[in-house]
């Protein structure tokens, strides 16, 4: 199968942060890794190892020649995208329809959600304690007001009024919670809550060399993370350090959760593995400062028909190479030092690069790279495949691009 044809179907596996973690997991343990539960004694034999937690994952691979004087090496990602999260009491009627209650989950473009076809994903808690993954195929609807009633071209709508899904009319279909019920395989009466999220019901589409789909921020560097680790631990370095992939959830929304980047998930997976290699106190201290992080999230490509909202003098474009993201008041975490190595992992992989830097007047956002750096001290820099309709429903890549950042990921590992 092409890479192409792999991200794909990557693509459409991953509907939610939580159905993005099953995949990375499921992935990586066919490919001989194997599962870690958090709760009992740490794995860090040779070879590779996976935990999944909620909406994340974190992977890592351990070299025949690991020790104390090893260093970690982390790929860092996230799988959650912006979108609407279902509330608790998710179903009510108004003006004889069905709506579906929903809040805004971090920054989605939201007139880029009018009009679409949409499923719901994600995950149901279960009365046994179990966790089941869900997507409900095409069942809601977020639609526009007919221009006749609304004659401005000034589209504002209300964060709250104007984007509730609707379902139906009053006394059609069937509850929601069936519906969830049937699309998970479980019973109605075991579905106790649940972590819901809106998705474009399309799937990826092709359009002269480039790709629209959903949640391409930021599957594009979690796809290319997983390619990477996999490749490096079939064709396995000469080195001794340890090689980290980390797929965050909580991105979107600030990543202060314990899945998130500011939580403490990637620091115990890093300070269990010191200790199972025997690094205890300054040792496992001295392992940190020798390692290292790519913070791997979608860029801006420049906009054609809004070229004054980039730097003059930085306009990275669809497939012309992974982008380096730079930002004097650190919304990314690139340094010239961080940035020196990430260039080395490029010229090794054949790939070229471009560069972002915001314009001074327009404020860019930002990454995990500062705060994962943060957290950890461990030197990042921060790097992703160019985008248009970044935070849209649907938004714009090449996939050349994401192939590119797979090998200079792969290279650094490597390296």
């Amino acid at each position: 199968m092409s890479e192409a044809a792999d991200f794909l179907d990557f693509l459409r596996a991953t509907p939610s942060s939580f159905h993005a973690a099953a995949e990375v997991a499921a992935r990586l343990e066919a490919a001989g890794f194997s599962r870690q539960d958090p709760g009992t004694p740490w794995d860090a034999t040779p070879g590779g190892h996976v935990l999944v937690s909620g909406g994340a994952t974190v992977a890592w691979w351990v070299p025949a020649s690991a020790s104390p004087a090893s260093a970690f090496r982390v790929v860092g990602a996230h799988n959650d995208s912006p979108g609407f999260v279902v509330k608790p009491k998710a179903e009510f009627t108004a003006a004889g329809w069905r709506q579906l209650a929903v809040e805004v989950y971090g920054g989605p473009i939201i007139p880029s959600w009018f009009d679409r076809d949409l499923e719901l994903a994600g995950r149901l808690a279960l009365r046994d304690g179990s966790t089941a993954l869900v997507r409900t195929g095409s069942i809601a609807r977020i639609p526009h007001l007919a221009i006749h009633l609304y004659r401005s071209n000034d589209f504002e709508p209300d964060r709250q009024r104007h984007v509730q899904p609707v379902l139906g009319p009053e006394g059609t279909g069937r509850p929601l919670k069936e519906s969830l019920a049937d699309a998970a395989g479980v019973a109605v009466g075991d579905i106790v809550a649940a972590d819901l999220i809106t998705v474009d019901a399309q799937g990826p589409a092709e359009l002269g060399g480039m790709l629209a789909a959903g949640r391409l921020d930021n599957l594009t560097s979690v796809w290319a993370g997983l390619e990477a680790i996999t490749a490096a631990s079939r064709e396995v370095p000469e080195g001794s350090d340890v090689l980290v992939l980390a797929a965050f959830d909580h991105e979107e929304v600030g990543s202060a959760s314990p899945t998130g980047a500011g939580g403490p998930l990637l620091t115990r997976v890093l300070e269990r593995t010191a200790r199972a290699l025997g690094a205890d106190g300054d040792a496992r201290a001295a392992m940190f400062e020798r390692s290292f992080c790519v913070s791997a999230d979608a860029a801006h490509s420049v906009h054609p028909n809004y070229p004054e909202k980039h730097d003059p003098g930085h306009h990275p474009i669809l497939g012309r190479g992974p982008v380096t993201k730079i930002n004097a008041n650190q919304r990314y975490s690139s340094t010239a030092v961080t940035v020196a190595r990430w260039r080395a992992a490029l010229a090794a992989a054949g790939v070229r690069g471009q560069d972002f830097v915001g314009n001074n007047a327009v404020p860019c956002g930002s990454t995990i790279g500062p705060i994962s750096a943060t957290r950890t001290g461990v030197p990042t820099v921060d790097v992703g495949v160019p985008l248009l309709s970044m935070h849209s429903a649907r938004e714009l890549c090449d996939p050349a691009d994401v192939a590119g950042l797979a090998a200079a990921l792969t290279a650094y590992y490597r390296l």
